[in-house]
């Protein structure tokens, strides 16, 4: 249980006057990344993660579009995103301050059969993306506090846990994979060769050969299945990639051209409209 003036001090506390970001890797949980942040003026590009996307706003509010659906969150309400889903950020109002995780799909799997006891099959998911549960939330910041804080491994570990376990209690279900459609192949087939090819300067008409579909009807298609353009897709293929050498050490500059952009800039602009930092402050975590 938390006192009301816990609760009060967590929402009430003014956002900054500058933009913030601190992200760090936790070992405790597998490497997990961590974000506390406030974003004044700051927006995210439309992007997606191969881990979950898990955090609550402390102050200030936050318009997201998850998956095509636009909707404005401020404190009491949760981010559930799953892996591979769609959204983007931007201010509401003033700004916001929030703090995030990003747990990968073994250390959630890991979590949930430690609770079950049984092995868990596929990839666990949310239900709904922006619930209202400010008990939770306020449950999660204060965990996401104790690891910023660098607390008794016991202190954090065992917050941490029951915040990832509550979650799944109340908000989770399992994934369901739609039937395939002409349509859905074709697309799919589309974003596996640009997943597969990412390093190359792809051209739209070579993309449309490879999806059998025309142009037009490509970028359509490609939008409704993963509300995303394909170039839009391809950038995030390269980031994730990008994101994967930084965590290994390379320079910035190495990464740039080696994940096919034009230069460092164009990389740093495009890294931190998804990350929320630059790559400089990735790779020193």
């Amino acid at each position: 249980m938390h006192s009301v003036s816990q609760e009060h001090a967590l929402n009430a506390t003014p956002i900054a006057e500058a933009e913030s970001t601190r992200f760090w890797r936790d070992e405790r949980f597998g490497g997990m990344e961590c974000l506390s942040a406030t974003f004044l003026t700051h927006e995210y590009a439309p992007h997606a993660h191969d881990t979950y996307s898990i955090g609550a706003i402390e102050h200030g509010a936050q318009i997201s579009t998850i998956k095509g659906s636009r909707e404005s969150t401020g404190p009491g309400s949760l981010y559930l995103i799953n892996p591979g889903e769609v959204h983007d950020g931007a201010p509401a109002g003033s700004g916001y301050r929030y703090r995030m995780i990003y747990p990968d799909a073994a250390l959630m799997r890991s979590v949930l059969e430690d609770v079950t006891g049984r092995a868990v099959n596929g990839t666990p998911a949310f239900r709904t993306h922006l619930p209202v549960d400010p008990e939770m939330a306020r449950t999660f910041q204060i965990a996401h506090r104790r690891l910023e804080a660098n607390v008794g491994l016991l202190e954090a570990d065992e917050g941490m846990f029951a915040v990832l376990v509550g979650l799944f209690r109340r908000h989770g279900e399992a994934i369901i994979i739609p039937p395939e459609t002409r349509e859905r192949s074709a697309v799919w087939h589309a974003r596996d060769y640009l997943a597969e090819n990412y390093e190359s300067d792809i051209g739209l008409e070579e993309l449309a050969r490879i999806a059998g579909l025309s142009r037009a009807h490509l970028i359509r298609a490609f939008r409704k299945e993963f509300h995303i353009t394909p170039h839009a897709f391809l950038t995030d293929v390269r980031i994730r990639q990008a994101r994967r050498l930084l965590r290994a050490g390379a320079p910035p500059a190495t990464v740039a051209l080696e994940c096919g952009f034009a230069d460092q800039a164009h990389f740093t602009r495009h890294f931190k409209a998804r990350i929320g930092v630059t790559p400089g402050q990735y790779r020193a975590a």
